[in-house]
């Protein structure tokens, strides 16, 4: 049912692109080059994702670094793989320790919220299991992007120049590798100003040569140990030594007659699933776009509330995956939305500042792969001389330990990076993503309801003005989100809050291939300096 005229009459101001040989989207422009370039040399969509990936870390160390953490789905010979490539908790890392150390609650900075980094196994591993080229070559051109430099993009600056004005409020000699690194010149890279960094590029090139085992137990551990050591820091060498990455099989909901397909938890991506499984529970949405509105705003509030309540590290969850995904469950959360907003509360089913990129090749392969400091820049640990920025995911975790996600040593916290992958009658459709902290699960909802609901193509459906709940009946929608709809939901109990920020709205990428003719079909954020590139 297509009501995007009275939906949003800005979400076709940009025409999809189309490819036949392969693609890839990403928020940057160089990352996508590196990409298709790796295709054009005879890599598959595997090997583009690592190099857009390595790229990624380069280009836009705002939100992602060779110290994140990554999740991904791979589409190859027609089954679909999941890769969970985030980090536990240090072994030392016990609430006792953080509340020794005067803490009631986990640290958004410091060494203290960083968890083992799994993005470097990541790369190691699907270059492994699934790639065609040397895993050295991969890296190879994000190795020349550090040593020579790039000009930073406009979004990236602006990101850039927050995080410069985050960590310049800490006095910590913590800090100081950090500006050493990111600010060189006392100052956040201005729009097209060079930015280079000599130890980002020998530690990927490090990386490159080890199959990244220098980063776990080579030279670059020993680093981390020492720098984590020395700044108070609960993360050692061993740590780093015991990490493996984890392959997992993706979780779905049938919707609109396609299968929508998730990381299981620890990530956050159950959410999406039941926020669709409610709707596809509640029946045809008919022509009325606000009850349109208003039934995917509210099936996604109290979808996240269950997410906030249940998902931590899959071992420590309380309910099952299929118990919180369960039909009778789903159909009992649908029917609490009714005709005004509701202040959500969770269920029982228990029964007694991220880069995302998508890429595609000639041959079928396709990939959905996320990878994220967290919060911007991450931890604000930078350590020296090596460009690698620790994530600050422990940040997560709660120091509460009657909580679902109470930290815990070697536990993997509450994850908010989230790949998405569409399939339809055991075909592949193509991957999906938006990146954004909690904005993640509401992104997927909004382009995937977008998509086969509205029945917009993949740019219109990433162009569409976007909102955001954050708490209560609370939902923020973008500036040129349409008045008459605002008021109305409004009127339905909502209350509604213009935000100029469109960057906090998400950041996403798609591609689409037809089943028939191969086309591809792809989009790219516009709320980012992002590109979708054909072949």
């Amino acid at each position: 049912m297509q009501h995007d005229a009275l939906y949003y009459p800005s979400a076709s101001r940009r025409m999809a692109t189309f490819g036949k040989r392969g693609m890839v989207a990403t928020s940057q422009p160089l990352a996508a080059q590196v990409g298709i370039s790796i295709l054009q040399q005879g890599g598959n969509a595997i090997d583009a994702a690592i190099a857009t990936a390595a790229a990624l870390t380069v280009v836009e160390p705002t939100s992602n670094g060779i110290g994140s953490d990554a999740f991904a789905i791979v589409w190859v010979d027609g089954k679909l793989h999941g890769l969970n490539a985030s980090g536990p908790a240090p072994q030392a890392a016990t609430i006792e320790a953080l509340k020794a150390l005067g803490h009631d609650t986990m640290p958004n900075h410091g060494m203290l919220p960083v968890t083992v980094p799994g993005a470097p196994a990541a790369w190691a591993a699907l270059s492994e299991r699934f790639g065609k080229l040397p895993f050295a070559e991969l890296l190879a051109p994000a190795i020349s992007l550090a040593d020579e430099g790039f000009p930073v993009s406009p979004v990236i600056h602006q990101m850039w120049k927050e995080a410069f004005n985050t960590y310049s409020a800490y006095d910590e000699a913590s800090f100081k590798p950090w500006f050493d690194t990111f600010a060189p010149k006392g100052h956040a890279p201005k729009p097209g100003e060079l930015w280079r960094s000599e130890g980002h590029a020998k530690s990927l090139k490090a990386i490159a040569d080890t199959r990244a085992k220098a980063f776990y137990e080579g030279d670059l551990s020993e680093a981390i140990d020492a720098f984590s050591r020395e700044h108070g820091g609960l993360l050692r060498k061993e740590d780093l030594a015991a990490y493996q990455p984890e392959w997992v099989d993706p979780i779905s909901v049938r919707y609109k007659g396609h299968d929508i397909w998730e990381i299981p938890p620890n990530g956050s991506g159950i959410i999406v699933l039941q926020a669709l499984g409610m709707l596809e529970r509640l029946g045809e949405e008919g022509r009325d776009p606000v009850e349109t509105l208003h039934r995917r705003i509210e099936a996604t509030k109290l979808a996240y509330v269950d997410g906030f309540a249940h998902v931590t590290d899959l071992d420590a969850m309380r309910p099952t995956i299929d118990q919180m995904l369960d039909d009778d469950y789903l159909k009992s959360r649908a029917a609490m939305i009714g005709e005004q907003a509701v202040d959500p509360i969770h269920g029982n089913p228990i029964k007694g500042g991220t880069v995302y990129l998508a890429t595609a090749d000639n041959d079928g392969n396709m990939v959905s792969l996320i990878q994220s400091n967290f919060k911007g820049f991450g931890s604000g640990m930078v350590v020296p001389g090596t460009g690698i920025s620790l994530q600050n995911r422990g940040w997560s975790f709660s120091l509460d330990p009657q909580h679902p996600n109470a930290l815990a040593p070697g536990k993997r916290t509450y994850h908010t990076i989230i790949p998405g992958f569409i399939t339809k009658d055991n075909q592949a459709v193509g991957p999906f993503g938006v990146m954004g902290g909690y904005m993640q699960p509401q992104g997927h909802v909004q382009v995937v309801t977008a998509m086969l609901e509205d029945q917009l193509n993949p740019q219109a459906a990433l162009d569409m003005p976007r909102w955001k709940w954050t708490k209560g009946k609370t939902i923020e929608v973008e500036a040129d989100f349409p008045n008459h709809l605002a008021l109305a939901l409004a009127r339905r109990g909502h209350d509604i809050v213009k935000v100029a920020d469109s960057i906090s709205f998400g950041r996403g990428q798609i591609i689409l291939r037809d089943p028939d003719t191969g086309v591809l079909q792809g989009g790219t954020e516009p709320r980012t300096d992002g590109a979708v590139l054909p072949w």
